[in-house]
């Protein structure tokens, strides 16, 4: 069992005697009193027991557990205030296990289009300052560098050293020379070729400025450009061309949807969300910029809708204009985790209240004394 069978016996018998079947967070403690591990449960007794069987387990479980010599609890009123109280945790204290949520640990990164006279899409832990955009921050890096693969090669964008020199087409040149491209992607015609004067500096710039619209969400046509040709090619029985559409499909829609998320955050107004407890209690979570600011319960008399309206201006009025200044990965933390939420249940979206409408509610609901 990797516990000994004392010790393994008694802290199962204390899960299945205390712990309750609801949304929380749980702790674990070492022998010296050390937090090990901070976790989230939507039902805290049926995620603690599931420690104490081996066959099901993971490895990291197991070292965990294994160290253990405490556990602690604490009950949620749902299960988006025990992923936020986690993530809380977590940046607080710190925990020896836990990586995702600790400031630092988790390692962002940024998809960049780099400075002219021929930028292209690089992925880096720090965006350059002469960049000439930068999107993120972003998570899971290989799926973001397979994307940057791709859009580099639909636009035919470079993708080589700065060190290669470059020759545009519309570029005068007082001795002509054989130019020879320095990789393959101008022979696939993956690349415009700028390297050897295969394209004039403002054909080269026109597919920047398209690639710009789709990363900015200006222009959802890429996407249905690709289906299209991915549904032509089935429809030929050109499975293998229509197979490499799809990868290119499926690496492209990932990172629109990140990004779309990402500028509903920015950009995104006010909203109370309200969601229903399992104790039977209505929570506001007052949400801004993608970040839940403050959370209370739904006002039940003329004097809650008095203080719940008193905090929703507290809270929406203390929001900074970015939520990504400062590089405070904390915050980035947070508004990833709302988003996650809205992106794991989309159907929630639409239970979103503007404040405007938290006030004709109050008119609908409170009698005037």
């Amino acid at each position: 069992m990797g516990l000994c069978s004392g010790r393994g016996r008694r802290l199962e018998r204390e899960v299945r005697a205390k712990a309750p079947r609801y949304p929380g967070v749980y702790g674990m403690y070492d022998a010296q009193g050390r937090l090990l591990y901070v976790g989230k449960a939507k039902n805290l007794r049926q995620r603690l027991l599931s420690y104490f069987r081996p066959q099901s387990r993971p490895a990291k479980a197991e070292k965990i557990i294994d160290q253990t010599r405490r556990l602690v609890w604490e009950s949620s009123g749902d299960e988006l205030a025990a992923l936020l109280r986690e993530l809380e945790l977590i940046q607080t204290l710190l925990p020896r296990y836990n990586v995702s949520g600790r400031p630092g640990r988790q390692r962002y990164h940024y998809i960049c289009l780099t400075s002219p006279p021929a930028p292209f899409l690089v992925v880096t832990p720090k965006p350059p300052a002469r960049a000439l955009a930068i999107y993120g921050p972003l998570s899971l890096r290989r799926r973001s560098e397979e994307a940057v693969r791709r859009l580099n090669d639909w636009f035919g964008l470079r993708d080589c050293s700065s060190r290669i020199p470059l020759h545009f087409r519309d570029q005068a040149e007082l001795f002509a020379e054989a130019l020879s491209p320095g990789c393959l992607r101008w022979e696939l015609r993956h690349c415009l070729g700028p390297c050897v004067a295969a394209c004039t500096r403002q054909e080269y710039h026109a597919a920047v400025e398209r690639l710009r619209a789709f990363l900015d969400g200006r222009d959802p046509g890429l996407l249905k450009q690709i289906r299209r040709r991915m549904e032509e090619a089935a429809e030929q029985l050109h499975f293998e061309k229509a197979l490499a559409l799809r990868d290119r499909l499926l690496a492209l829609e990932w990172l629109d949807a990140r990004l779309r998320l990402l500028r509903q955050a920015r950009s995104g107004p006010a909203w109370i969300y309200p969601l229903q407890g399992w104790d039977g209690r209505q929570r506001w979570y007052l949400i801004q910029h993608g970040q839940v600011r403050s959370v209370c319960f739904a006002p039940s008399s003329a004097e809650d809708w008095t203080d719940a309206l008193r905090l929703c201006r507290a809270a929406f009025r203390a929001a900074h204009a970015s939520v990504f200044e400062g590089k405070r990965l904390e915050t980035v933390d947070s508004v990833l985790l709302v988003a996650a939420w809205f992106r794991r249940y989309p159907q929630e979206q639409k239970r979103l209240l503007a404040p405007r409408q938290i006030r004709l509610l109050r008119r609908s609901l409170v009698t005037p004394e």
